[in-house]
């Protein structure tokens, strides 16, 4: 894999909505010949039951309307079934409020997402409900922009 000292290809800095206005994090992409690295630092979560939070990138192209609606949907170019959306990420697991996570993906390279949004869901995906998870509401979004 390449080293991160490079830096990464595009970033991501994510930010809660009204009723989590703590919640903040970065997400950094990163070009490998082997596939997308997705690194995610985020602070301010909530508490949740289980402590997992639903983790996708979005079609939209920002982070506007009432509870992020401009970013639209999971990011899908083939039309594929939940949980097989390019978009479609491990959740992140929840410590103290912090989450920390790294993913190796092929389903999409960075150069396809630039400009596409990056949400944090309220609760967990169940990887099977159509057509995507039932993760709960959206709260924390970011655009996903170019380094």
């Amino acid at each position: 894999m390449r080293n991160q000292i490079c830096g990464p290809d595009a970033v991501a800095c994510v930010r809660g909505g009204a009723e989590n206005p703590c919640l903040r994090g970065t997400v950094r992409f990163f070009q490998l010949r082997e596939g997308t690295l997705v690194e995610a630092e985020v602070s301010g979560l909530p508490e949740s039951e289980t402590g997992f939070f639903a983790f996708h990138i979005h079609e939209g192209d920002g982070c506007g309307g009432e509870g992020f609606s401009q970013s639209g949907g999971h990011y899908d170019p083939g039309k594929t079934a939940h949980p097989m959306h390019a978009g479609d990420l491990p959740p992140l697991l929840a410590c103290g409020g912090r989450a920390f996570a790294q993913v190796l993906t092929g389903r999409f390279r960075v150069c396809d997402i630039i400009g596409r949004t990056v949400i944090i869901h309220s609760g967990p995906d169940d990887f099977h409900t159509q057509p995507a998870g039932n993760p709960g509401a959206k709260i924390a979004c970011g655009v996903i922009r170019r380094k």
